[in-house]
């Protein structure tokens, strides 16, 4: 318990009005009504009402009653009080808080603050709830009765549910990779404006096919209540590309889904997954459980790891994660992952992910910031390099990431553990991490998740906070469907990161005379080898050959702007897959970066744009995560925009009445 456990039960009561269920990210209005106990107030004793940091519920203001989330605060006495905001005045994870002092006067027992969260009195249209879904969002109440600044928390919290909307947008996956003949499922959902998978799905779809499906109906029907639909026992026999379209009456494509493979015998499994997420036992949001199964039945992910910040996470609380992870464990059907992160300050090394093969290892702590119970302290690893020593004999892989705070991999590294680097999550993309790696001369694999915070693993949306990215997704091309075979395909580096889209890559190298291939990195000791006329992605070789062919295999879920091959830090070449004629009247207007690498990174583009001697005929966003940020087109010569990047790319395309004309 981070705060005093003081005779809660003396300190008071709290109320919500009206309470029940509310759609994520919609406005609403609230009255907390704080009720004193037996102590009352004391002259400068103070409420807080607190809540977690993922929340992007909108920020109280106190200054335009007029204007979305006007706060007004008042004491039934007239006592007068000291109001204000911050994102970061209380304990993680419950960060953001409402900090309300009784600064002339006290209050006695039976005496109320009153707080309107959204006061629609004069005019103000409520409070803009958080974008995703709670079944028990906390306006959590903390009370320092005695004027000591040593808060109590009530024992009864007032709270609601957030659900979602109604779909906005359809989404379709299916298996990446199948072997010609093999049954298969189309999985489906709607998803509400802010991406949270919706259960008032109501509608007809037909189901079109790129080439032939056994067993596919003419249509499927969205039921009210159902947050999926899933089409079990297709096949199709020939080797290509498919995709399966959902389209609407008026013959609209509403979902395309996911180019899948068809080939004649496999030479691997390709697996989805998410590694790196946390839930509100840590600084989450939703129960563990509602992760995994989130991420195993709404996401529609193959794998799934859990990574609470390593300072927060109990022994009761890691004895009950790994009996979640081997409880949801399924062979063939879901990985899990156990592990955890080890969150180091970024001048001791920055964040970590630690995942082992088996369940029910130690962790190792970075510190026991938020543990109570230190009998355990003499194992900590306070810094990155103490870690690596722990961790030398286990059976676990380590991937360095950027999140608040960053990894530097200059303070430490180990080749034998440290196997990947994270370069996209829902925090941003983050290049820079693998240029680090390249600088060091370092192997590594490259990763992407979404280290969400939100209970959306696998399907995680930025909102509309500090989260500038759609969350990431890594394709495991492994040999089987198993922990160990996503554990292989790490330590090989056969595996890809993508911002989210399941598109199918494959690169190879095919050599004109016999190559060696080595089992591991050879740079860590002696190592199994053969001889190989081809290598794929990831794989170690050494050859004789003055040239080779190096192929890159691309189908993507959208059209390719451009395919950028790498030497380590230079660019070789740059494919752009159409010609300058098949641009028409569009042109492409992109932003991209970050601010610097720690927490502050969100760089904010507010900008607006004029066309002389053309028009504008309509316009397209371009990474606009956040429905909140808007192109706004003022006429057919002025547009208007505000967004946010973290480090990757956002912008717009423009169609203009003509080609060749005019000066933006």
């Amino acid at each position: 318990m981070p705060h005093s456990t003081y005779l809660p039960d003396r300190m008071g009561s709290a109320r919500i009005d009206p309470a029940g269920r509310f759609e994520a990210g919609s406005f609403a209005a609230f009255t907390l009504t704080y009720t004193a106990g037996q102590f009352g107030i004391d002259d400068t004793g103070s409420i807080k009402i607190v809540h977690r940091f993922a929340s992007d519920m909108g920020q109280p203001q106190f200054d335009r009653p007029e204007a979305a989330n006007f706060v007004s605060v008042e004491a039934s006495n007239g006592a007068v009080l000291d109001v204000r905001y911050d994102n970061k005045m209380n304990i993680r994870p419950w960060d953001k808080t409402l900090y309300i002092k009784v600064v002339r006067g006290y209050l006695k027992e039976g005496e109320q603050i009153v707080i309107r969260f959204g006061d629609p009195r004069q005019g103000c249209p409520g409070m803009r709830l958080q974008t995703f879904c709670e079944e028990t969002f906390e306006f959590r109440v903390l009370v320092d009765a005695i004027a000591t600044y040593d808060y109590v928390e009530l024992p009864e919290q007032p709270t609601i549910a957030i659900v979602p909307g109604p779909p906005a947008k359809w989404v379709a996956v299916l298996p990446t990779l199948l072997e010609a003949g093999t049954p298969f499922s189309l999985r489906l959902k709607g998803e509400d404006r802010w991406g949270n998978p919706s259960g008032k799905c109501d509608r007809t779809f037909r189901l079109k096919a790129s080439g032939p499906v056994d067993g596919l109906p003419e249509t499927v029907t969205f039921t009210q209540g159902a947050f999926t639909e899933t089409i079990d026992n297709l096949s199709s026999s020939e080797t290509d590309h498919l995709t399966i379209d959902l389209v609407a009456d008026d013959g609209t494509m509403a979902a395309r889904s996911n180019p899948m493979r068809v080939l004649g015998s496999k030479p691997y499994t390709a697996l989805w997954g998410d590694l790196h997420g946390q839930s509100e036992e840590t600084i989450g949001t939703n129960s563990a459980r509602d992760y995994f199964t989130f991420g195993r039945d709404l996401a529609f992910a193959d794998v799934l790891g859990h990574q609470g910040n390593d300072f927060q996470i109990t022994a009761e609380f890691w004895a009950d994660l790994n009996g979640l992870m081997a409880e949801f464990h399924e062979p063939g059907r879901f990985i899990t992952i156990p592990g955890y992160e080890w969150s180091g300050n970024t001048g001791l090394g920055g964040d970590r992910n630690v995942f082992y093969l088996t369940d029910d290892r130690p962790i190792y702590r970075s510190s026991h910031a938020l543990v109570d119970d230190v009998s355990d302290i003499e194992t900590d690893a306070t810094n990155v390099n103490e870690l690596f020593e722990r961790l030398k004999d286990e059976d676990c892989i380590v991937h360095a990431h950027i999140g608040g705070r960053y990894a530097d991999v200059k303070v430490g590294h180990d080749i034998k553990i440290e196997r990947a680097f994270e370069v996209h999550s829902a925090w941003g993309t983050f290049e820079w991490l693998i240029e680090d790696a390249f600088r060091n001369n370092f192997r590594v694999g490259i990763v992407a998740n979404s280290d969400g915070h939100k209970g959306r693993p696998g399907a995680s949306y930025p909102g509309a906070s500090m989260f500038g990215s759609y969350g990431g997704l890594t394709c495991f091309l492994a040999d089987d469907f198993s922990r160990k075979g996503v554990f292989d395909a790490l330590r090989r580096r056969h595996h890809y990161a993508t911002s989210g889209n399941r598109i199918i890559l494959e690169t190879h190298i095919d050599f004109q005379t016999p190559a060696t291939l080595y089992d591991q990195d050879p740079n860590m000791g002696p190592t199994e080898t053969r001889i190989v006329q081809q290598a794929m992605m990831g794989d170690i070789v050494r050859s004789n050959d003055e040239s080779v062919d190096f192929s890159v295999d691309l189908v993507a879920s959208a059209p390719v702007e451009r395919l950028i091959i790498r030497n380590g830090l230079s660019d070789v070449e740059t494919i752009r897959p159409y010609s300058e004629a098949d641009l028409g009247h569009r042109i492409r207007i992109l932003f991209e970066g970050a601010q610097y690498r720690g927490r502050g990174r969100q760089t904010v583009w507010y900008g607006h744009l004029v066309v002389d001697g053309n028009r504008i005929e309509r316009t397209a966003p371009v990474n606009f995560f956040n429905p909140d940020k808007v192109l706004d087109l003022k006429s057919p010569q002025e547009l208007h925009w505000q967004i946010i990047t973290t480090g990757g790319f956002c912008g717009f395309d423009l169609w203009l009445e003509t080609a060749q004309t005019g000066t933006i």
